[in-house]
Protein backbone atom coordinates (compact mmCIF):
# COMPACT_ATOMS: atom_id res chain seq x y z
CA UNK A 1 0.00 0.00 0.00
CA UNK A 2 0.98 3.64 -0.39
CA UNK A 3 1.22 5.89 2.70
CA UNK A 4 -1.17 8.80 3.12
CA UNK A 5 0.29 12.17 2.04
CA UNK A 6 2.53 13.99 4.52
CA UNK A 7 5.00 16.87 4.71
CA UNK A 8 8.67 15.85 4.82
CA UNK A 9 11.32 17.70 6.85
CA UNK A 10 15.02 16.75 7.03
CA UNK A 11 16.74 18.91 9.68
CA UNK A 12 20.50 18.88 10.19
CA UNK A 13 20.63 19.69 13.93
CA UNK A 14 18.74 18.64 17.05
CA UNK A 15 17.43 22.19 17.54
CA UNK A 16 16.04 22.24 13.99
CA UNK A 17 14.39 18.86 14.54
CA UNK A 18 12.77 20.00 17.80
CA UNK A 19 11.44 23.13 16.11
CA UNK A 20 10.06 21.05 13.25
CA UNK A 21 8.21 18.80 15.69
CA UNK A 22 6.84 21.77 17.62
CA UNK A 23 5.65 23.45 14.42
CA UNK A 24 4.01 20.28 13.11
CA UNK A 25 2.03 19.52 16.28
CA UNK A 26 0.94 16.20 17.75
CA UNK A 27 0.35 14.50 14.39
CA UNK A 28 4.06 14.56 13.45
CA UNK A 29 6.24 11.44 13.45
CA UNK A 30 9.99 11.06 13.79
CA UNK A 31 11.83 8.90 11.24
CA UNK A 32 15.01 7.24 12.51
CA UNK A 33 15.98 3.98 10.82
CA UNK A 34 12.44 3.43 9.61
CA UNK A 35 12.35 -0.32 10.28
CA UNK A 36 9.20 -0.03 12.41
CA UNK A 37 7.64 3.18 11.13
CA UNK A 38 7.70 2.58 7.37
CA UNK A 39 5.61 -0.63 7.44
CA UNK A 40 3.08 1.15 9.67
CA UNK A 41 2.87 4.03 7.21
CA UNK A 42 2.47 1.72 4.23
CA UNK A 43 -0.42 -0.09 5.95
CA UNK A 44 -1.90 3.29 6.92
CA UNK A 45 -1.99 2.33 10.57
CA UNK A 46 -0.51 5.81 11.11
CA UNK A 47 -1.12 8.90 9.01
CA UNK A 48 1.16 11.69 10.25
CA UNK A 49 0.83 15.17 8.83
CA UNK A 50 4.62 15.66 8.96
CA UNK A 51 7.57 13.27 8.92
CA UNK A 52 10.76 14.58 10.58
CA UNK A 53 13.72 12.61 9.20
CA UNK A 54 16.74 12.54 11.57
CA UNK A 55 19.09 10.98 9.03
CA UNK A 56 21.11 14.21 8.54
CA UNK A 57 21.57 14.98 12.26
CA UNK A 58 25.20 13.90 12.68
CA UNK A 59 25.36 14.69 16.42
CA UNK A 60 22.91 11.85 17.11
CA UNK A 61 25.34 9.18 15.90
CA UNK A 62 28.18 7.43 17.68
CA UNK A 63 29.31 6.15 21.07
CA UNK A 64 31.43 8.15 23.47
CA UNK A 65 32.54 8.02 27.09
CA UNK A 66 30.65 10.34 29.41
CA UNK A 67 32.27 10.05 32.84
CA UNK A 68 31.12 6.84 34.48
CA UNK A 69 28.78 6.05 31.58
CA UNK A 70 28.69 5.59 27.83
CA UNK A 71 26.54 7.91 25.74
CA UNK A 72 25.08 6.11 22.74
CA UNK A 73 23.57 8.46 20.18
CA UNK A 74 19.98 7.72 19.30
CA UNK A 75 20.73 7.41 15.58
CA UNK A 76 23.60 4.97 16.03
CA UNK A 77 22.77 1.84 14.05
CA UNK A 78 22.58 -1.59 15.65
CA UNK A 79 25.46 -2.61 13.41
CA UNK A 80 27.68 0.14 14.82
CA UNK A 81 26.69 -0.65 18.41
CA UNK A 82 27.60 -4.31 17.83
CA UNK A 83 31.08 -3.41 16.69
CA UNK A 84 31.91 -0.58 19.07
CA UNK A 85 34.90 -1.28 21.33
CA UNK A 86 33.56 0.87 24.19
CA UNK A 87 30.27 -1.04 24.22
CA UNK A 88 32.09 -4.38 24.23
CA UNK A 89 34.28 -3.32 27.16
CA UNK A 90 31.81 -1.43 29.35
CA UNK A 91 28.31 -2.62 28.35
CA UNK A 92 28.53 -6.28 27.36
CA UNK A 93 24.80 -6.78 27.93
CA UNK A 94 23.94 -4.14 25.31
CA UNK A 95 26.15 -5.88 22.77
CA UNK A 96 24.73 -9.31 23.60
CA UNK A 97 21.16 -8.14 23.06
CA UNK A 98 21.97 -6.11 19.94
CA UNK A 99 23.54 -9.20 18.37
CA UNK A 100 20.08 -10.84 18.39
CA UNK A 101 18.10 -7.98 16.83
CA UNK A 102 16.30 -9.12 13.66
CA UNK A 103 18.75 -9.77 10.80
CA UNK A 104 21.85 -8.09 9.29
CA UNK A 105 19.80 -5.94 6.92
CA UNK A 106 17.72 -4.51 9.76
CA UNK A 107 20.77 -4.03 11.97
CA UNK A 108 22.43 -1.94 9.25
CA UNK A 109 19.42 0.41 8.98
CA UNK A 110 17.68 0.23 12.35
CA UNK A 111 18.83 2.53 15.14
CA UNK A 112 19.49 2.05 18.83
CA UNK A 113 17.36 5.00 19.88
CA UNK A 114 14.60 4.28 17.40
CA UNK A 115 14.07 0.79 18.78
CA UNK A 116 13.95 2.11 22.34
CA UNK A 117 11.59 5.00 21.57
CA UNK A 118 9.29 2.59 19.68
CA UNK A 119 8.85 0.77 23.02
CA UNK A 120 7.62 -2.55 21.68
CA UNK A 121 7.58 -4.83 24.76
CA UNK A 122 8.87 -7.67 22.55
CA UNK A 123 11.83 -5.58 21.39
CA UNK A 124 15.25 -6.83 22.42
CA UNK A 125 16.82 -3.60 23.70
CA UNK A 126 14.30 -2.49 26.31
CA UNK A 127 15.12 -5.11 28.94
CA UNK A 128 18.91 -4.49 28.81
CA UNK A 129 18.33 -0.73 29.08
CA UNK A 130 16.17 -1.33 32.16
CA UNK A 131 18.54 -3.89 33.71
CA UNK A 132 21.49 -1.50 33.44
CA UNK A 133 19.55 1.46 34.91
CA UNK A 134 20.21 3.53 31.80
CA UNK A 135 19.19 7.16 31.50
CA UNK A 136 17.39 8.54 28.44
CA UNK A 137 18.36 12.05 27.33
CA UNK A 138 15.42 13.88 25.76
CA UNK A 139 15.43 17.21 23.90
CA UNK A 140 12.41 19.49 23.56
CA UNK A 141 11.49 23.16 23.21
CA UNK A 142 12.32 23.73 26.89
CA UNK A 143 15.78 22.21 26.63
CA UNK A 144 17.09 18.79 27.59
CA UNK A 145 16.04 16.49 30.40
CA UNK A 146 17.08 13.05 31.60
CA UNK A 147 14.65 10.25 32.46
CA UNK A 148 15.52 6.92 34.08
CA UNK A 149 14.62 3.76 32.17
CA UNK A 150 12.11 2.69 34.83
CA UNK A 151 10.15 5.92 34.26
CA UNK A 152 10.69 6.10 30.50
CA UNK A 153 8.77 2.93 29.58
CA UNK A 154 5.13 3.50 30.52
CA UNK A 155 2.92 1.08 28.58
CA UNK A 156 2.62 -0.72 25.24
CA UNK A 157 4.43 1.49 22.68
CA UNK A 158 4.20 4.37 25.18
CA UNK A 159 7.09 6.31 26.69
CA UNK A 160 7.77 9.51 28.63
CA UNK A 161 8.57 11.31 25.36
CA UNK A 162 6.30 14.29 24.74
CA UNK A 163 5.06 14.84 21.17
CA UNK A 164 7.57 17.68 20.67
CA UNK A 165 10.56 15.83 22.16
CA UNK A 166 13.34 13.69 20.68
CA UNK A 167 15.39 10.92 22.21
CA UNK A 168 18.91 12.27 21.82
CA UNK A 169 21.07 9.67 23.56
CA UNK A 170 21.09 6.80 26.01
CA UNK A 171 23.50 7.01 28.96
CA UNK A 172 24.60 3.49 29.87
CA UNK A 173 26.37 3.19 33.26
CA UNK A 174 29.67 1.39 32.80
CA UNK A 175 29.56 -2.25 33.87
CA UNK A 176 33.21 -2.94 33.17
CA UNK A 177 34.19 -6.51 34.00
CA UNK A 178 30.59 -7.71 34.37
CA UNK A 179 29.63 -10.89 32.54
CA UNK A 180 26.45 -10.80 30.51
CA UNK A 181 24.12 -12.89 28.39
CA UNK A 182 20.85 -12.34 26.52
CA UNK A 183 18.73 -15.47 26.18
CA UNK A 184 15.90 -15.27 23.65
CA UNK A 185 13.10 -17.66 22.69
CA UNK A 186 11.23 -17.19 19.41
CA UNK A 187 9.26 -19.49 17.15
CA UNK A 188 11.32 -18.84 14.03
CA UNK A 189 14.66 -17.20 13.38
CA UNK A 190 14.67 -13.38 13.44
CA UNK A 191 11.13 -13.16 14.85
CA UNK A 192 10.09 -11.10 17.85
CA UNK A 193 10.85 -12.67 21.22
CA UNK A 194 8.10 -14.65 22.87
CA UNK A 195 10.17 -14.18 26.02
CA UNK A 196 13.79 -13.13 26.52
CA UNK A 197 16.05 -12.51 29.51
CA UNK A 198 18.81 -9.93 29.90
CA UNK A 199 21.24 -10.94 32.64
CA UNK A 200 24.51 -9.45 33.81
CA UNK A 201 26.49 -10.31 36.95
CA UNK A 202 29.63 -9.27 38.77
CA UNK A 203 31.40 -12.06 40.60
CA UNK A 204 34.39 -12.08 42.90
CA UNK A 205 36.02 -15.20 44.26
CA UNK A 206 33.14 -17.37 43.11
CA UNK A 207 30.54 -15.17 44.83
CA UNK A 208 27.90 -13.10 43.03
CA UNK A 209 28.46 -9.56 44.29
CA UNK A 210 25.85 -7.90 42.06
CA UNK A 211 23.26 -9.03 39.53
CA UNK A 212 20.90 -7.32 37.11
CA UNK A 213 18.12 -9.28 35.41
CA UNK A 214 15.27 -7.99 33.25
CA UNK A 215 12.63 -9.69 31.13
CA UNK A 216 11.40 -9.05 27.59
CA UNK A 217 7.72 -9.46 26.65
CA UNK A 218 6.52 -10.36 30.14
CA UNK A 219 4.28 -7.31 30.45
CA UNK A 220 3.37 -4.06 28.72
CA UNK A 221 6.88 -2.77 29.48
CA UNK A 222 10.20 -4.48 30.25
CA UNK A 223 10.20 -6.01 33.74
CA UNK A 224 12.99 -6.12 36.30
CA UNK A 225 13.27 -9.58 37.93
CA UNK A 226 13.97 -8.21 41.41
CA UNK A 227 13.27 -11.53 43.13
CA UNK A 228 16.00 -13.18 41.10
CA UNK A 229 18.43 -10.36 41.84
CA UNK A 230 17.81 -10.60 45.60
CA UNK A 231 18.26 -14.37 45.57
CA UNK A 232 21.64 -14.05 43.83
CA UNK A 233 23.10 -11.27 45.95
CA UNK A 234 26.07 -12.55 47.93
CA UNK A 235 25.42 -16.18 46.95
CA UNK A 236 27.93 -18.66 45.57
CA UNK A 237 27.94 -18.78 41.78
CA UNK A 238 26.76 -22.38 41.55
CA UNK A 239 24.20 -24.28 39.53
CA UNK A 240 22.03 -24.76 42.63
CA UNK A 241 22.05 -21.04 43.38
CA UNK A 242 21.08 -20.18 39.83
CA UNK A 243 18.32 -22.79 39.76
CA UNK A 244 16.80 -21.48 42.99
CA UNK A 245 17.05 -17.85 41.89
CA UNK A 246 15.55 -18.51 38.45
CA UNK A 247 12.46 -19.97 40.10
CA UNK A 248 11.52 -16.38 41.04
CA UNK A 249 11.79 -15.01 37.49
CA UNK A 250 8.04 -14.85 36.83
CA UNK A 251 7.09 -13.52 40.27
CA UNK A 252 4.70 -10.60 39.93
CA UNK A 253 4.62 -10.70 36.13
CA UNK A 254 1.50 -10.33 34.02
CA UNK A 255 2.35 -11.36 30.45
CA UNK A 256 -0.22 -11.25 27.70
CA UNK A 257 -1.75 -14.37 26.21
CA UNK A 258 -1.77 -14.49 22.41
CA UNK A 259 -1.61 -16.90 19.49
CA UNK A 260 1.91 -17.92 20.45
CA UNK A 261 1.38 -18.85 24.09
CA UNK A 262 -0.76 -18.51 27.18
CA UNK A 263 0.24 -16.76 30.40
CA UNK A 264 1.45 -19.91 32.16
CA UNK A 265 3.70 -20.89 29.28
CA UNK A 266 5.33 -17.47 29.15
CA UNK A 267 5.96 -17.59 32.88
CA UNK A 268 7.49 -21.04 32.50
CA UNK A 269 9.72 -19.72 29.71
CA UNK A 270 10.83 -16.83 31.92
CA UNK A 271 12.06 -19.24 34.60
CA UNK A 272 13.81 -21.56 32.13
CA UNK A 273 15.44 -18.76 30.13
CA UNK A 274 16.56 -16.95 33.26
CA UNK A 275 18.37 -20.08 34.38
CA UNK A 276 20.05 -20.38 30.99
CA UNK A 277 21.01 -16.69 30.83
CA UNK A 278 22.50 -16.69 34.31
CA UNK A 279 24.40 -19.93 33.70
CA UNK A 280 25.89 -18.47 30.53
CA UNK A 281 26.71 -15.16 32.23
CA UNK A 282 28.36 -16.72 35.25
CA UNK A 283 30.25 -19.18 33.10
CA UNK A 284 31.22 -16.59 30.50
Amino acid sequence: MIPAPFEYVAPSTVDEAVRALADAGEDAKVLAGGQSLLPVLRMRLASPTTLVDLGKVAELRGVREDGDALAIGAMTTHYDVQRDALVAEHAALIKAATDTVADPQVRHRGTFGGAIAHADPAGDLLAPVLALDCELVLAGPGGRRTVGAAEFFQDYFTTALAPDELLVAVRVPKHTGWRAHYEKFNRVAQAWSMVAVAATVRTEGGVIEEARVALTNMGSTPVRASGVERALLGAAATADTIRAAAAHAADGTNPAADGNSDVEYRQHLARVLTGRALTAAVGG
